[in-house]
């Protein structure tokens, strides 16, 4: 046991040693734990046999729902919703244009059935927020005109649509299709949509108004929520990952307490979570299994890069109207990696005759794809001209604390004021507007979220504007 835990803890810190130091180099992560994980396997240096998918299918999944639900909390709403439509039609319609035209491609080119192809299609049709993001963040690609918020809420909620794409093709190939296919994704979207939506509305009314004696309870408290929202879809056959993902997406944008504490907890978790996903699927391959699929996989991986991306993407987005240079760019960032790989696992382990190895495929097909792209991403941003030296890559995200306010302004409650009687958690007071002090009789009261506003209260705001202060109250 001992010498398990040594292991253990040499590769996580094996993990983010050789992370920050490739980190600096735009190196995606991914590529760095799944390399170790292959060194550590039966044809590396560390010997491991290791060859359970069911076992990996329970690891990875569970660890795909943190991830996928840290990608919907830490999304600022703020900034993405001026592109929320485009963005949503490019993760649902974009990643079914996807699939289907590598489907096609696999079945046409390659000989693959046409069930299998279309199966390869759907697996690997959402593209990956982790690899996308670690390249903008290392390199400090700042992005012009909301790319940077397309990008993230594109790769984050575009996995769901893949996943019901991947269950609805298996539904079809093990003979389970007695049920309506019609039906079957109405399923999968319906409740995952409602009992997203239900959960999160539940954690957020819970968060507002039960204090914790212990802080670390909050954060289990929000695992425990995402944990039975997806056991629940699971269950009642309702998309699980798109649950997860609007119980993120609306937590994290709610004014809920020790938000920043919580940011910083699935920061941290989420992270944790990537190294074991990529670390696991790097130890379930078979390096010396690669050259049997190299042709397939090289085909697959241009083709999605060449041809079924940029249809997707120009076939969904010039009804918006972006410049051919945006378009051009969103198609090459659109990396595959932890989802496409974790959901080549479920098909395996669904029960139904694949007659192509599509986990080395697939596994082949993000390695390919974060190293390519990846890698010339930097170089293509510059070409196309969609660097903004002016914006910062971190605004699209709940954690971003680059703000500075310089401004005092002392407000006093009236009787009027939509706030008597109000926590300041609910009193709905703009995120940039800082609460620093409150004056009551005399007294000073260094305020919480659960600290009730009162009448002639005066209160010391902190921050740049407060025009949206006045419209919101009516005074000053």
């Amino acid at each position: 046991m001992n010498f398990i835990m040594i292991i253990c803890a040499i590769v996580l810190l094996t993990c983010v040693t050789t992370g920050k130091l490739l980190y600096k180099f735009g190196v995606p992560l991914l590529i760095v734990f799944i390399i170790l994980g292959m060194l550590m396997g039966s044809d590396g240096i560390g010997g491991i046999y290791f060859s359970d998918y069911e076992f990996a299918k329970n690891v990875c999944s569970f660890a795909l729902v943190i991830i996928m639900f840290y990608g919907g909390f830490g999304t600022r709403w703020e900034t993405a919703k001026p592109v929320a439509v485009p963005t949503l039609l490019l993760a649902s319609v974009g990643t079914f244009l996807t699939a289907a035209v590598t489907g096609l491609f696999c079945h046409f080119v390659l000989k693959i059935s046409v069930l299998e192809g279309l199966l390869f299609g759907s697996v690997i049709a959402s593209t990956d927020a982790a690899s996308v993001f670690s390249v903008l963040r290392s390199r400090k690609l700042n992005l012009k005109g909301g790319l940077a918020p397309l990008l993230e809420m594109e790769s984050g909620s575009n996995d769901p649509f893949s996943y019901m794409m991947t269950i609805t093709i298996l539904t079809i190939m093990s003979g389970k299709g007695e049920t309506s296919i019609l039906k079957l994704i109405v399923m999968q979207l319906g409740l995952g949509v409602i009992l997203g939506v239900a959960l999160a509305i539940a954690l957020v009314f819970v968060l507002r108004r039960v204090i914790f004696e212990i802080e670390g309870l909050y954060p289990i408290f929000l695992t425990a929520v995402v944990i039975l929202g997806f056991a629940l879809c699971e269950i009642f056959g309702g998309n699980s990952f798109l649950c997860v993902y609007i119980i993120g997406l609306i937590a994290g944008n709610s004014k809920i307490f020790h938000k920043k504490m919580l940011v910083h907890f699935f920061d941290g978790i989420s992270w944790f979570m990537q190294i074991m996903l990529f670390f696991v699927v790097g130890l379930l391959s078979f390096p010396s299994q690669l050259p049997a699929i190299l042709v397939s996989g090289i085909c697959i991986s241009v083709f999605i890069i060449v041809v079924a991306r940029p249809l997707a993407v120009f076939g969904v987005l010039s009804w918006f109207k972006l410049p051919i240079k945006h378009m051009l760019f969103i198609s090459w960032v659109g990396y595959r990696g932890a989802a496409s790989i974790v959901f080549s696992i479920i098909a395996i382990t669904y029960d139904v005759a694949i007659s192509n190895d599509i986990y080395h495929i697939v596994f082949f097909v993000a390695l390919f794809s974060v190293l390519v792209q990846g890698s010339l991403t930097p170089l293509i941003a510059r070409k196309l001209d969609v660097i903004d030296p002016e914006s910062t890559e971190l605004k699209t995200f709940t954690d971003y604390t680059d703000t500075t306010h310089t401004k005092l302004m002392e407000f006093k409650v009236t009787k009027s004021c939509a706030w008597v009687d109000k926590t300041i958690m609910e009193a709905n007071i703009p995120e940039e507007i800082l609460v620093v002090l409150l004056k009551r009789a005399g007294t000073v009261i260094v305020p919480k979220g659960s600290t009730k506003i009162e009448q002639d209260d005066i209160l010391v705001l902190n921050g740049d504007d407060f025009s949206s202060i006045r419209a919101i109250v009516g005074n000053t």
